[in-house]
C-alpha cells in the first residue's frame, strides 16, 4: 500500500471483512500524505446489520482506521433473509451522513429488485452501487438500474474476475485477442485499456492492489489510480 500511494493511488477501498482495515489507517498515516489527500472507502458486513449493530459498525470502524471520518459507506451486500436488518443498517448509514460522520453512504452488490427495495424503505438514494463489471461480465440490468437513479456503478474487479488470474482456463481478459489489439494499437497494456473503458462509459473502477505485472512495467497513462485494498 505505501508503494500505492507513492505511486499516486488516492482511492482505498476497504470492507470490515476484509480484516486489514488497521492496516490500511496505518498505511496512510505512515504515507506521509495530509488525510484529505485520500479518499477511505469501507464497508460493513452482514453481520453488523440492524440500526444499533450498524452505529457500532462504525466506531469499530473509525478506530481501526485511526479516522474521525470515512469518505465513503457501504454495505458489503443486501441481507435478504433479514431484509429488515439491511433496511435498519442503512439508516443507520443515513444517521452518520446527517452527523457529517460520513461524506456519502451506498450499497454493494445490490441487484435491481433490491435496490428497488431498499429505496423505497428510506430516504437518501446510495451514491455507489459497488458490483462486479468487467468486459467478460457486464451485469448490464444492474447498470441500467443505477443510472435510472442516478447511482455511480462502482465495479469491483474491473479487469477480469476469476477469468482473469491465469491457471487453466483460457479465457482471460488479460490474452483476450479483441482487447490486445486495442492495447498495441494504443501502446497501452490490456490492463490500461480495460479501465480506459469504464470511466470512458462513465463507471468508477477499483482494480485490486496485487497486478499481474510489476508497476514499474506499466506504461504512465492519464488514467486516475485507484486501489482496491483486498
Amino acid at each position: 500500500m505505501a508503494e500505492a500511494l507513492r505511486v499516486g493511488y488516492r482511492l482505498i477501498d476497504t470492507a470490515a471483512s476484509y480484516f486489514n482495515e488497521r492496516e490500511v489507517g496505518e498505511g496512510v498515516r505512515v504515507s506521509g500524505l495530509d488525510r484529505s489527500e485520500v479518499f477511505i472507502e469501507t464497508k460493513f458486513w452482514i453481520s453488523d446489520y440492524g440500526y444499533d449493530q450498524a452505529l457500532h459498525a462504525f466506531d469499530k470502524s473509525v478506530g481501526k482506521l485511526g479516522v474521525d471520518q470515512i469518505d465513503l459507506l457501504l454495505l458489503h451486500q443486501p441481507l435478504t433473509a433479514d431484509f429488515d436488518k439491511t433496511v435498519g443498517a442503512y439508516k443507520a448509514l443515513e444517521k452518520l451522513h446527517a452527523d457529517g460522520k460520513v461524506r456519502a453512504i451506498g450499497v454493494s452488490n445490490f441487484m435491481p429488485e433490491v435496490l428497488s427495495r431498499l429505496l423505497s424503505e428510506t430516504e437518501i438514494v446510495p451514491t455507489v452501487n459497488q458490483v462486479e463489471v468487467h468486459p467478460y461480465f457486464s451485469q448490464l440490468d444492474v447498470q441500467d438500474a443505477d443510472a435510472e437513479h442516478g447511482i455511480l456503478t462502482q465495479a469491483w474487479s474491473p479487469i477480469g474476475g476469476i477469468t482473469s488470474y491465469g491457471g487453466n482456463s483460457d479465457r482471460s481478459t488479460f490474452n483476450d485477442p479483441v482487447i490486445g489489439k486495442i492495447a498495441d494499437r494504443h501502446g497501452r497494456t490490456p490492463a490500461q485499456i480495460m479501465l480506459r473503458r469504464h470511466l470512458q462509459q462513465g463507471r468508477a473502477a477499483i482494480p485490486k492492489s496485487a497486478p499481474l505485472w510489476p508497476v514499474a512495467a506499466i506504461p504512465p497513462c492519464s488514467t486516475p489510480k485507484f486501489l482496491f485494498s483486498r
